[in-house]
């Protein structure tokens, strides 16, 4: 189950179970369970402190705190933020914050991380918004401190955990993706992904790195065209796909049909 642009990849699932409208917290931790029992590679979860939409003053949780349990409830899945605020914590801090739930889960964590983009969370947890440049920089700045203090932690990461960056700026985030990404992951399709991954190409051949060995990653829409949106995105070298998975109900029907079509291409 590959794609045809990274027959060397595996065509893998996620879900991003958005920690948000679920009262109680078994909610999120019953769905993560479902998650693993049907096969799903990748459940995330966000990094924001209020919901997104629906009621902007509804129930949510945080987002590392979460993570930490899942670490302890699962065995198999992966876990990750999709993605952190590089600007809710010190770079130092989220490292060993990493390399912690990176041991916990046996070493199947993913340092999903963005520069951050919700005024809201910034404005009520007295975080300095800045201006979308300003915090690309700092994100620029942290991403080496936080591979110099994994470098340093005793103990060690149990392996090199991958990183994920979320975004599409083409002259900052891009650059960022091609210097210390594992992964990226992109909020858009068709002819506008093709152009971003040209991009992503150009600033990979500037700091001497291929990119096929950075991996791709979208968000699919749930509704009756979510396989064929699949296909198409796989036909465009994507190899993560991640479905939507909204409290508090968190109905996995669209993480099953993915998983269904995964494993019979």
């Amino acid at each position: 189950m590959t794609s045809p642009a990274h027959p060397d990849l595996p065509i893998r699932i996620g879900v991003q179970l958005q920690p948000q409208h679920a009262p109680h917290y078994r909610n999120i931790r019953d769905a993560v369970r479902g998650c693993e029992d049907l096969g799903v590679d990748i459940a995330f979860n966000w990094d924001h402190f209020f919901p997104l939409f629906g009621d902007p003053d509804g129930p949510h949780f945080e987002c590392w705190s979460m993570l930490g349990a899942w670490a302890e409830q699962t065995s198999r899945i992966q876990i990750g933020a999709l993605v952190t605020c590089n600007s809710y914590r010190n770079p130092e801090l989220l490292a060993d914050m990493a390399r912690t739930v990176d041991h916990i889960s046996g070493g199947r964590l993913i340092l999903g991380i963005g520069s951050g983009w919700m005024k809201k969370d910034y404005d009520q947890y007295g975080y300095e918004f800045g201006t979308a440049g300003s915090r690309l920089d700092d994100l620029a700045a942290a991403l080496p401190r936080i591979k110099a203090r994994l470098s340093k932690l005793n103990p060690p990461p149990t392996r090199d955990i991958p990183v994920l960056i979320g975004g599409g700026g083409e002259r900052k985030t891009l650059r960022l993706v091609a210097e210390y990404a594992d992964m990226w992951h992109s909020f858009t399709a068709g002819d506008a992904y093709l152009a971003k991954s040209a991009v992503l190409s150009k600033h990979c051949s500037a700091v001497g790195r291929d990119p096929a060995t950075i991996e791709r990653s979208a968000t699919l829409k749930s509704g009756s065209t979510l396989i064929a949106n699949a296909e198409a995105l796989v036909g465009l070298g994507v190899t993560l796909l991640t479905v939507d998975c909204d409290g508090p109900d968190y109905d996995l029907t669209a993480a099953a049909a993915l998983c269904r079509w995964r494993d019979s291409r």
